[in-house]
């Protein structure tokens, strides 16, 4: 088996965000901490369901960009961008609803953002 890298700019940014979602999650699956605490989070706090629930979204973020990477379809890479455009809406109600108008959540709402342009302009024929 070969591994496949796509040979046009589109694809190619469709297929660079997926890779990096997946290391996103790779980090929040394996360091649940390490994610928490760069979310803002006071660790101590955390309880092992809390970590469980850490895990499962890393779980998440993992899963889904891999099949984007393995499979090379669009429709993977659709869903990918539609999980991180969502998971941006989320990031965006939080800035205005929870008074989380901060560098860190404006700062990750650019970077979701820019995450889901990437497949979702390639699956949609943006790009």
């Amino acid at each position: 088996m070969e591994f496949y890298f796509p040979t046009e700019l589109p694809e190619q940014l469709a297929f660079i965000a997926s890779a990096v979602t997946a290391l996103v999650g790779l980090l929040i699956l394996v360091s649940p901490g390490t994610a928490l605490r760069l979310g803002g989070f006071q660790v101590g706090q955390i309880t092992p369901e809390g970590y469980g629930a850490t895990r499962s979204t890393g779980g998440l973020y993992l899963g889904l960009p891999l099949c984007a990477l393995l499979f090379a379809q669009e429709f993977y890479y659709l869903a990918v961008g539609v999980t991180l455009g969502f998971s941006a809406l989320g990031r965006l109600l939080s800035l205005f609803l929870d008074r989380g108008l901060v560098a860190r959540n404006v700062a990750l709402l650019a970077l979701q953002l820019l995450l889901a342009a990437g497949p979702l302009g390639y699956s949609l024929g943006y790009f």
